[in-house]
């Protein structure tokens, strides 16, 4: 008889987990408590326009494609991707629009222009960036992050010491550049981290590489196709996936979980994996005598930004928008600080705009624009009304003065989400957006086990164990655990 596996949750790592453990001969049940599929990066419809709900920026396409190619499969098969040029616009203070050319010649020359010398010191960064990608996008985020056995590989901890680990990204990237707008955009792919530059180590620049030498792509319909081909994908190879079924508790006997409980009975397995919010999975779904860590334990996280998001639907086109506006037309360093040092409601926050209807018609009725706004902010904030509406009318006066039109009275649909809402929707612990913060007293080891240490048939998965946030860490942490899984179950396909 062949292994049963439940998996709770359907976003990317739930979904990338359950594939591949059924590929592997494993049964597999895959829960989620929302109607549809994809976590954090669900996608809803109103008014003819279509709105992702959550992940925007598609970065790393070689991490999808070894995805999809680990099952015969490629990425085409499922959707149609083009590369974004420009990347994307950054509005700097002045204010001062500049594209992102996805050309590297048009993007040192840009460089250039900033900064006298700096288009050959770009060359040199994205070189010591392209190996940090190499070496750590291909050897450390595949580690289970289970013992420091792990790194005892000589050649590992040679790698180690090139990746920058003990260097910071503030100090490493002003080797680099001077001018404030070249710092600002290299350092801006952190902010999402979970750590101001002072306090990520430099081996983020490889993100860099990801935004500058990879490119930014886009998957025409929205990036929910990546979640419809990874649900095709999972059906392909025998997930049966459940909607509308949380889970009310992980069964746990003499140190083994037996399945879990759901509104509709016990659900028996030979393993679960969870690929719900860690902390809630933890906390709030076993007994306590079964808990790894403590509530504690986790109130001292760092947790990854939060977001305050609006999904707006606008009536006609509006001029001066890329599909990707980064407004960093206020202070860089403070709004920052009011994220991760400070955590309070941001004094003037930058924000960004995705506008996908400027590459794709159909996510918004001809003559429209489908724009999406977002402004990081911290995690563990109220967001009652009135502040979500003090903030869309400071990010749409910019938007507005940017693109040199009149948008509100032009809007047709709005809808806000916020820390109450991830809370809701995927019992996001505080609200937090994007996981667990990428410093280094949490990387690898460091994090919150990808195995239970009391239960020793459960695992977790996402982005609050390794690798880390983001889409394509999700994905790998999906078959990071289920390689696991498939070796201490002793699953034979």
């Amino acid at each position: 008889m062949s292994k049963h596996i439940i998996v709770i949750g359907a976003g990317f790592a739930g979904l990338s987990a359950a594939t591949s453990l059924a590929q592997q001969g494993c049964r597999v049940t895959l829960l989620e408590k929302n109607e549809g599929p994809g976590g954090r990066a669900r996608q809803f419809q109103a008014e003819g326009f279509t709105f992702d709900m959550g992940p925007s920026w598609y970065w790393m396409p070689d991490i999808f494609e070894q995805y999809f190619a680990k099952f015969g499969r490629k990425v085409s098969d499922y959707y149609d991707l083009v590369r974004l040029d420009p990347s994307y616009q950054v509005i700097f203070k002045g204010p001062e629009a500049v594209d992102i050319p996805a050309a590297m010649g048009e993007l040192r020359a840009l460089f250039e222009r900033f900064e006298p010398g700096s288009g050959a010191r770009l060359d040199e960064f994205l070189r010591q960036a392209a190996y940090k990608y190499k070496v750590g996008i291909g050897k450390f985020v595949h580690m289970p992050g289970r013992s420091l056995l792990e790194f005892a590989d000589p050649r590992l901890l040679v790698d180690a010491v090139r990746l920058d680990l003990l260097q910071s990204m503030h100090k490493h990237v002003r080797k680099f550049f001077k001018d404030p707008r070249l710092l600002e955009l290299v350092e801006f792919p952190i902010l999402f981290l979970g750590a101001t530059s002072e306090n990520t180590p430099a081996l983020y620049s490889l993100m860099n590489y990801a935004d500058l030498a990879l490119g930014t792509w886009y998957p025409m319909g929205g990036m929910h196709k990546i979640v419809e081909g990874m649900v095709a994908l999972a059906r392909e190879q025998g997930v049966k996936i459940e909607y509308n079924a949380p889970v009310e508790q992980i069964v746990v006997e003499n140190g083994r979980t037996t399945g879990v409980q759901t509104a509709t009975g016990f659900r028996p397995a030979d393993a679960v994996v969870a690929g719900a919010d860690y902390h809630h999975a933890e906390q709030h779904l076993l007994a306590p005598e079964w808990r790894t860590y403590s509530e504690e334990y986790w109130d001292k996280r760092t947790m990854a930004p939060s977001s305050l998001l609006f999904y707006v639907g606008v009536n006609k086109r509006l001029p001066n928008l890329r599909h990707h506006n980064l407004f960093f037309d206020e202070d860089f360093g403070l709004h920052a600080e009011e994220i991760y040092e400070n955590p309070k409601w941001p004094t003037r926050p930058l924000f960004y705009v995705s506008a996908p209807s400027q590459t794709d018609p159909s996510v918004a009725p001809e003559g429209s624009e489908n724009i999406f706004l977002l402004v990081p902010v911290a995690p563990n904030l109220p967001d009652p009304e009135a502040t979500r509406e003090h903030y869309y009318n400071f990010i749409m006066e910019r938007l507005e003065r940017h693109c040199g039109t009149s948008i509100r009275d032009a809007v047709v649909y709005k809808r806000s989400y916020a820390h109450q809402d991830f809370i809701d929707d995927y019992h996001s612990y505080k609200g937090n957006a994007y996981g667990l913060a990428n410093t280094l007293r949490q990387t690898a080891i460091l994090k919150p086990g990808l195995k239970s240490k009391k239960v020793s048939n459960l695992y977790f998965t996402g982005q609050l164990t390794v690798p880390g946030p983001g889409v394509p860490p999700s994905l790998i942490s999906g078959q990071v655990v289920a390689g696991e899984v498939i070796k201490e179950l002793g699953v034979k396909n």
